[in-house]
């Protein structure tokens, strides 16, 4: 077994041979990826095998690596419901206009902290770093969110938790370190002011960076759940999340005589996992397509040089 590194020479191209010490060590590597793709693929593998198994299957634990008694209940119980239409919407709409204010709001504060000709940068950051370690409290939130007259609206969703410290730190360090100077000081030179150098010239170049911080948001807003289940009171307001709860815990009602009941607990164990591919899906329907700026971006701006 050789490997493909091509020493150039005097003389023709050489192939150098591995040592026997390098191929253990290569085998190592490759059972040590394997188990770990295996560790993550399993138990999603098994989601999406029970999704479609009968719930008397699912129930009994007789499910494995392929569906038993083949079916789809699971998933016309769980878009039968219009619930599950309006859940699908307003999620889409929290988490595309959602993600739309967290970025913007994100690039305002980080783009300012990220100059050293900013007065007063390092009292502002420390601020925001603060805020990560210590909030203001479930209660205070809700009595601020009250105060605004946000509550039973969208905007409970949107504005509370529109900026994270861990993204805006992120966006702090690549411009700081990803965006030359140099740059900046040319737009200035012809007559650019700072937001048009921002508009124009930094978040062209922050593509990467934009792709994480956004993926990150989205994320969060497609999942969340609980700020709904504390500021919404109207169904019709609901995201997908609170929707799918609200369906199990309705089917996990042990109302009724006892078949009935056993029916019921074997539909919402197979709903379980309905739900979850269901409201999975979009996600990683997303994230092929901004997984190299994802990648890129985490990296890019950590090691200057």
């Amino acid at each position: 077994m050789s490997v493909a590194t091509r020493i150039r020479g005097a003389g023709r191209p050489t192939k150098v041979r591995e040592s026997r010490v390098d191929r253990f060590f290569l085998v190592g590597v490759y059972i040590l990826l394997t188990t770990f793709l295996l560790v993550v693929l399993l138990p999603l593998w098994y989601i999406v095998v029970s999704s479609f198994s009968s719930p008397a299957a699912v129930s009994a634990g007789r499910v494995f690596l392929w569906p038993v008694e083949f079916t789809l209940r699971g998933y016309q119980v769980a878009l039968s419901s219009p619930q599950i239409l309006s859940g699908f919407a307003n999620s889409l709409f929290y988490t595309i206009v959602g993600t739309a204010i967290s970025v913007t709001l994100t690039v305002m504060l980080a783009y300012p902290l990220s100059r050293a000709d900013f007065v007063g940068r390092k009292v502002l950051t420390g601020a925001v770093v603060f805020t990560m370690l210590f909030a203001g409290g479930l209660i205070p939130t809700y009595l601020v969110v009250q105060a605004m007259g946000m509550l039973d609206t969208r905007w409970a969703l949107l504005i509370p938790n529109a900026v994270a410290v861990w993204p805006a730190i992120l966006a702090i360090t690549y411009f700081r370190t990803a965006i030359p100077d140099e740059l900046r000081e040319a737009g200035e030179i012809d007559g650019a002011s700072d937001l048009r150098i921002l508009w124009k010239v930094v978040l062209p170049l922050s593509a990467p960076m934009l792709a994480v911080i956004a993926l990150m948001y989205a994320i969060v807003q497609w999942n969340s759940y609980f700020d709904a289940l504390i500021y919404l009171r109207d169904d019709a307001l609901y995201p997908l999340q609170l929707v799918l709860r609200n369906i199990l815990i309705l089917n996990n009602d042990a109302g009724g005589d006892a078949t009935s009941a056993l029916e019921r607990q074997q539909l919402a164990n197979l709903l379980k996992y309905s739900l979850i591919v269901v409201s999975t899906v979009p996600m990683m329907l997303i994230y092929p397509f901004v997984a190299r700026y994802f990648t890129k971006g985490l990296l890019l701006g950590a090691v200057k040089g």
